[in-house]
């Protein structure tokens, strides 16, 4: 099932009927998902759904079957740096930093597509949406707190300046006031005008900021819409929101 985008959004991603193997064992079987312009999209599911590597098979990561179109045009055969090129940008499960260079260092890396003369704006924004990162910016990685490192990890995503912000697992391991400052500044990239596809297990913070939503299950999509129909669905509360009251949070 694929839930519609308002009628006079484009469809910045389009994904149909891929199917993701490891080998003889098919991972990711005829997913189809959008995203469109200045949208958060989300995929909620249990630990081992096959969320991450459908990421993964977005991003070039891993071989996949089907189609992938991004802008309107099909990149399923790029190489990641050409999707990187072409606006799109994850941020993995580990976030992947080099903990042994600093905060700024680390930043840098992401701009690697970027023209010097639009360094530094690239820089005072991303400081501006994570000013602890300011501060810590002469810091080594490794030495952050885990909040730190995600914060990092996305800014370094979008020292490329993004159309279509990929995250996966954002919040896992985070205190839940770590998870609140993230998925506000989610929000804030959103009204910036950058798309988000987020992964997440916990579905309450997704479903609370997402305008549609994904639910998977042994690497099929069981369910999609809007997020508010899908967090009001009392088969994804009984599963995915442990009771959750949708209305009251």
């Amino acid at each position: 099932m694929n839930p519609g985008m308002t009628p006079d959004q484009r469809a910045l991603l389009s994904v149909s009927d891929v199917h993701v193997s490891y080998g003889k064992v098919e991972a990711v079987r005829s997913v189809s998902l959008q995203v469109g312009d200045n949208e958060i999209v989300t995929i909620i599911g249990a630990n081992g759904a096959g969320k991450t590597t459908l990421m993964n098979a977005i991003m070039g990561v891993l071989p996949l079957q089907g189609r992938v179109a991004f802008c309107g045009d099909d990149i399923a055969q790029l190489e990641i740096e050409d999707r990187v090129a072409a606006g799109m940008s994850l941020v993995p499960e580990h976030r992947e930093l080099f903990s042994t260079m600093n905060v700024e260092d680390n930043l840098e890396l992401g701009a690697f597509r970027v023209a010097k003369a639009k360094t530094a704006a690239a820089f005072e924004r991303i400081y501006t949406l994570f000013p602890r990162l300011k501060e810590r910016r002469k810091q080594l990685a490794g030495t952050l707190s885990g909040g730190e490192q995600q914060m990092l990890a996305m800014g370094r995503a979008m020292m490329g300046e993004p159309k279509l912000l990929m995250l996966d697992e954002p919040s896992l391991g985070l205190a839940p006031i770590i998870v609140a400052d993230i998925f506000r500044t989610v929000t804030e990239l959103r009204a910036s005008g950058v798309s988000v596809l987020l992964v997440e297990q916990n579905a309450q913070a997704a479903l609370r900021i997402a305008d549609r939503a994904y639910v998977m299950e042994l690497g099929e999509f069981v369910l999609s819409g809007k997020a508010a129909d899908i967090a009001a669905d009392p088969r994804v509360a009984a599963s995915y929101l442990g009771g959750f009251e949708s209305k009251s949070a």
